[in-house]
């Protein structure tokens, strides 16, 4: 496919030091730049970790309708 980009600074350095070092075009080098991209792992913080805490508070939540009735009173 064929198509123009308007590509960041730090972007078009990148390529642009791919293409020294590497020998590559230009558009092999965009390639293999989307494809590290789309193999990264996420970008944000560490895996969620659950932390719980006793609460004083027993429910029994075998029948949701009682629970949802006991919401609706003490909500």
């Amino acid at each position: 496919m064929r198509t123009t980009v308007t590509l960041a600074d730090d972007v078009a350095a990148e390529i642009v030091r791919m293409r020294r070092d590497d020998g590559v075009g230009i558009s092999d080098a965009l390639n293999q730049l989307a494809r590290r991209g789309m193999t990264a792992p996420p970008a944000f913080g560490a895996a969620y970790r659950h932390v719980s805490a006793p609460l004083g508070i027993r429910v029994d939540v075998s029948n949701i309708g009682d629970v949802l009735d006991m919401l609706d009173e003490h909500g």
